[in-house]
């Protein structure tokens, strides 16, 4: 008896779907490194630290979040922190942007300073 490649493949197909079906449920509880335990996300660490810094003063109306960066502990500081960097628009290549560090887990204000040059 001779298989065909439709056939073969047709079996390679269900083997596959198998394998993900059940790396699926194996899977289910783990954790996601993209979204750790005990933090905020990236997302919302740029949210805050924009509305902080739009909540001093009127004038950080036209900034925006340019890049949000994890930093562990003793990398800089001794928390572990979200390190936001802002900019006005239209960009002003850092001569106005200033970076807003948020504490890890809460996301509150710990400090907003010049970029490092």
């Amino acid at each position: 008896m001779r298989v065909s490649r439709s056939q073969k493949f047709l079996a390679l197909y269900v083997v596959w779907i198998a394998v993900c079906a059940f790396l699926f449920f194996a899977l289910r509880d783990a954790e996601d490194p993209s979204r750790r335990q005990g933090r905020i996300l990236s997302v919302d660490a740029g949210r805050i630290a924009l509305s902080l810094l739009r909540e001093r003063d009127a004038k950080y109306e036209s900034y925006q979040v340019v890049h949000v960066a994890w930093a562990r502990a003793g990398e800089g500081a001794p928390e572990p922190r979200w390190v936001v960097l802002l900019d006005r628009v239209p960009h002003t290549r850092l001569e106005e942007a200033l970076v807003v560090e948020l504490r890890g887990e809460d996301g509150s204000l710990l400090r907003i300073r010049q970029p490092v040059r």
